[in-house]
């Protein structure tokens, strides 16, 4: 009897022994980290793919041992049927357990996209076909396409996207990249309208944000863009052409070769706000919450005039004459 209990025990032993020893094994391989590059490592899931080929792949580039034990830690948590396409971004330390929670939360790498004050619809369009993380759908759309693809209710792209650094994923299409900083410019310019100073000679919120694309394109300097505004603004309700050059250049478009002359501003076109009274018809450039709401809240004060100092700056002047000596100093070096 004792003989038979040794014969069936033995392999029992031998038996549980291995369960064991391949269960602590495996509990050792799910809180192990992967072997990754110090630095990181960007990896994708692809759409469709499932954890054993996943695993291999792992595997195969020498980040994962064990694979069959990925598979089964995906069964054990029921992560393997939620893992989410994408690009992540692999960081060490980094475990199977936290891979698996990492590639099931969709959380994938995201990149920059920065939208610069200032910058034109047409300097825009080409920083997006550059940027090789996104998906070119505007690539083949005219600019009336994409104004009625976004439901822009204006005559221009230029000026309709908020200024912003966007964090988008590997494959984000640049319609939807545009789509997002168009709804946030039209807030902005909504809550800024909202809140503007009385008595002021805009009519709707795209003026606001045409005078405003103006501001921008006049001065970098925060604290000078209410005083520019103010100018603007006092001009425009005494019937006073707003005579700025960034308009002129903007209706010179690839005319213009980086030396603006005095034909240039007696050059006519819709944009020359020598040749023309009033607002002109479209945005310059795209204009950021700060020069926003420095055109819905212009400083007061009487100048009506300015001038570039050379150093980024500006000189403001009350009369012409004033103006006048102003422009021989700075201008004319005289």
């Amino acid at each position: 009897m004792k003989r038979w209990i040794v014969i069936v025990a033995c392999p029992l032993f031998c038996i549980g022994l291995v369960a064991w020893m391949l269960w602590h094994d495996y509990r050792q391989f799910t809180e192990t980290p992967l072997a990754l590059p110090e630095k990181g490592v960007t990896f994708t899931v692809h759409r469709g793919e499932t954890l054993s080929g996943l695993s291999e792949r792992l595997a195969r580039e020498g980040w994962l041992e064990k694979p069959f034990y990925l598979k089964l830690l995906g069964r054990e948590t029921g992560l393997a049927s939620r893992l989410r396409a994408g690009e992540y971004f692999l960081q060490p330390p980094l475990t199977p357990r936290e891979l698996l929670a990492l590639l099931a939360s969709g959380k994938v790498r995201q990149y920059p996209f920065t939208i610069i004050e200032g910058t034109t619809w047409r300097e825009l369009r080409a920083r997006l076909e550059s940027a090789d993380f996104l998906e070119h759908r505007i690539s083949d759309m005219t600019d009336d396409a994409v104004l009625s693809a976004l439901e822009i209710p204006w005559p221009s792209l230029e000026g309709a996207f908020l200024p912003d650094t966007w964090f988008v994923p590997r494959g984000e299409t640049d319609l939807a990249l545009l789509a997002r900083a168009w709804r946030a410019l039209r807030k902005v310019l909504d809550e800024e309208w909202a809140a503007r100073a009385p008595d002021l000679p805009l009519k709707t919120p795209y003026e606001a944000l045409i005078l405003a694309s103006i501001i921008e394109k006049e001065t970098a300097v925060p604290e000078e863009r209410p005083m520019i505004a103010g100018v603007f603004i006092r001009r425009l309700q005494r019937g006073m052409r707003l005579q700025t050059d960034p308009t002129v250049i903007y209706g010179l478009g690839e005319a213009f070769d980086g030396n603006l002359r005095r034909r240039d501003l007696k050059r006519d076109t819709p944009w020359n706000t020598y040749t023309r009274k009033g607002l002109p018809p479209t945005p310059i450039a795209m204009a950021g919450r700060a020069a926003i709401h420095a055109a819905l809240h212009p400083a007061p004060g009487d100048a009506l005039y300015f001038v570039a100092t050379g150093d980024g700056r500006h000189v403001f002047s009350r009369t012409l004459e004033e103006h006048n000596r102003a422009v021989r100093r700075y201008q004319l070096k005289k």
